[in-house]
């Protein structure tokens, strides 16, 4: 335990024409939740009776009632939390490494034996919540990591020469074939033979859209299918999919993370071993020459009482918990010291693209029409919603958010049907309507007959037809060759014409600028752009926040690489992102923050930090609080140093009596413990269009 506190058929048609629609919500790219409760932990429960007969024994003590009535509520208190830190000290020991852990239990026993029975009770309180925190996040990460492997599903459609059979996908071997079917999670990583659909794989990639898959496209384990069926063979053992890397990459990179401790963790080892020696030699020569037992034991204990780390224990924590308790009051739930500390230190920021610098969602950012149509905006956005209205799709729902926002009424839609890889058709008003590309023999073309009314060289003309189709299975066509501002086109035929263009985009966040040169301006770099989705995609939004290293198309594995690089470089680097793809990186970084609306549970749980409102512009001031309390910290050892100096020499070179020992070393503690909350005023916060924070 440490003495930082946790806070914390075997064919397959390529095509279908009334498929069922799933819906492709938040729910579906996030493990199940399986969390450990806090009291189904021993240590939380031995903290709790601890905790509980102490605060019952104090009434009882401060009113001066008889030692019997709340000394047996002491006793119960010290063993309840002091048994498992004295048998690790005890084991530390044996292993020949004395820690401060062990020192601490020694301290509140000899407390005990010259009757500061409250003192000693309290630093084992102290120990046992400590260890119970310590114990819950531990568990907890280990219950999204045990989760993240719940995406995959625990049986697959295997296709044989005598049809179909379903198998758990551990029996799934290289060269199987697999009958993915609309709505079901895709067993293993492989590639597609066969069918039409689109699969969202937010969770590998961090794409926002889902992604079109025909004939020799790869497949992840995990990702969710559309609404087209398909055949996919096998290429990985499932034991080695991305999903399943994931899984270790985030087991090794936590692991990696554990050496970095607080600053007096750093030096507990050497602490420790000094005042246990200086104790016994504070005792024994005295004794060695002529003082009698009780004055050398007293004068022993009364040493170990002033040299005692409680002041440099406190000097660490009221800072730290502090601008813990400032940070969330501002929507930033830091989850332990150790946490705090690290945003603190870091001098590199990465940042991952979808849904952390961007909304994730996709907004309608143009609507064009063609020259000669005879609709103007709102009619042509007015035709394409209504069209879309009964699909399920994200560009669908876009596309109706869009035209809801402007007040347009929309006509009833007949007849509608969604083909995978080309778009919607549907009856609008007795007019035949297609949004999406329903004729794959379109070209580029057609683009160029949808002149717009604003800049016909810059919208949808852009499209050459040499993109890939990444159409929806319930509906839009997702054209992967963007235009020039980044967006995905949208074709809107009425009766076989074309009568003009929707884009949409993933947009930046409001402060996404703001945030990537405040973080600029704290560590001396500008931010990296860490992301798994298109380069254009990814340059795009580079551009609108000012990022100028920018680095696409990256998997999971990739991005922890990218991490680990810049830290093998010497930097410290703090990453932020929100998908289950982010959380290896969130994991191996110097500090890790997630996005709290959109974020997987692995990532919440695998970052050190949760913006919870989603306010991008925290971030650089969560690390500004952070360094707040760093220099407050350093104050306070300062201040607790001299303080134990100068008790210990006034306890070896004179008499100190220990009453005012005891007066000496609590009043030091409570002096450093008031410094340190001063992080908890409103001016510890200051946001990057404030001003700097002032001087603390």
């Amino acid at each position: 335990m440490s003495l930082h506190v946790f806070l914390y058929g075997a064919g397959v048609s390529s095509t279908l024409d009334s498929p069922p629609v799933p819906t492709l919500d938040a729910s579906a790219r996030t493990a199940p939740r399986r969390r450990t409760r806090f009291l189904a932990l021993p240590e939380a429960r031995w903290a709790l009776l601890a905790t509980a007969t102490f605060l019952s024994a104090l009434p009882l003590h401060f009113a001066d009632a008889p030692g019997w009535t709340y000394g047996p509520l002491y006793a119960i208190a010290y063993l309840a939390g002091g048994w498992e830190p004295a048998l690790e000290g005890l084991r530390a020991l044996r292993g020949k490494t004395l820690d401060v852990d062990l020192l601490m239990i020694v301290a509140a026993l000899g407390a005990a034996a010259i009757g500061q029975v409250l003192d000693g009770a309290l630093l084992i309180v102290i120990f046992a919540t400590s260890g119970a925190l310590e114990a819950l996040a531990t568990a907890r990460t280990a219950d999204s990591v045990r989760g993240l492997l719940d995406l995959a599903p625990a049986t697959a459609t295997r296709v044989t020469a005598d049809g179909e059979e379903s198998v758990p996908v551990n029996r799934l071997s290289v060269g199987d074939e697999l009958l993915i079917r609309p709505g079901e999670r895709i067993g293993a990583d492989g590639r597609v033979l066969d069918g039409t659909s689109e699969a969202d794989q937010a969770t590998i990639t961090g794409e926002p859209l889902p992604v079109l898959k025909t004939p020799g496209d790869e497949v992840f384990a995990g990702t969710l299918n559309g609404t087209g069926a398909l055949r996919v063979r096998v290429e990985r053992d499932p034991a080695d999919s991305v999903i399943a890397r994931i899984v270790i990459l985030v087991e090794e990179a936590s692991r990696t993370k554990a050496p970095t401790q607080l600053f007096i963790e750093k030096i507990e080892q050497r602490y420790a071993v000094g005042v246990v020696a200086a104790t016994l030699t504070v005792f024994a020569v005295p004794l060695a020459f002529g003082a009698d037992l009780t004055g050398a034991l007293l004068r022993a204990m009364t040493f170990m009482i002033v040299a005692s780390p409680c002041a440099v224990v406190l000097a660490t924590m009221p800072p730290l918990l502090s601008a813990i308790a400032t940070a969330s009051r501002h929507g930033v739930l830091v989850k332990s010291a150790l946490a705090m500390e690290r945003l603190g230190e870091i001098d590199t920021a990465a940042l991952d693209k979808t849904g952390t610098l961007t909304e994730g969602a996709p907004e309608v950012t143009a609507v064009r029409p063609a020259t000669g149509s005879g609709l103007d905006e709102d009619a042509l956005l007015a035709l394409a919603a209504a069209a879309e209205h009964p699909s399920e799709h994200p560009l669908a729902r876009a596309i109706v958010v869009a035209a809801r926002a402007r007040d347009l009424s929309l006509a009833p839609a007949r007849d509608f049907t969604a083909k995978p890889g080309h778009g919607v058709t549907a009856t609008v008003d007795g007019r035949f309507v297609t949004v999406g590309r329903p004729d794959s023999g379109l070209d580029a073309d057609t683009d160029a007959e949808a002149d717009t009314d604003a800049e016909a060289d810059t919208d949808a003309g852009t499209d050459t037809g040499t993109g890939t189709d990444t159409g929806t299975g319930t509906g839009t066509r997702m054209d992967r060759d963007t235009d020039v501002e980044g967006g995905t086109v949208v074709r809107v035929e009425r009766d076989g014409a074309l009568v003009g263009t929707l884009v949409l985009a993933d947009r930046p966040r409001a402060d996404a600028a703001e945030t990537a040169a405040g973080l600029t301006a704290l560590t001396g770099t500008s931010p990296v752009l860490l992301t798994g989705d298109n380069p254009r995609a990814a340059a795009q939004v580079a551009t609108a926040t000012g990022i100028t290293d920018v680095r696409a198309s990256l998997l999971p594995e990739d991005k922890v690489t990218a991490v680990r690089e810049l830290q093998r470089a010497g930097r410290k680097v703090l990453f932020v992102g929100d998908g289950v793809n982010d959380a290896p990186a969130l994991a191996a970084a110097h500090a890790g923050v997630a996005m709290g609306r959109a974020g997987s549970d692995l990532a919440l749980e695998t970052a050190d930090a949760v913006v919870v409102r989603d306010e991008l512009a925290a971030i650089p001031a969560v690390v500004r609080l952070s360094r707040a309390a760093r220099r407050l910290v350093v104050q306070n050892l300062l201040v607790a140093g001299t303080f134990i100096t100068v008790l210990v020499l006034w306890d070896l070179l004179g008499h100190l009596p220990l009453p005012l020992g005891v007066a000496g070393h609590e009043g030091s503690t409570v002096l450093v413990g008031l410094n340190g909350l001063r992080l908890l005023r409103e001016s510890a916060w200051r946001r990057p269009d404030e001003g700097r924070p002032r001087a603390l």
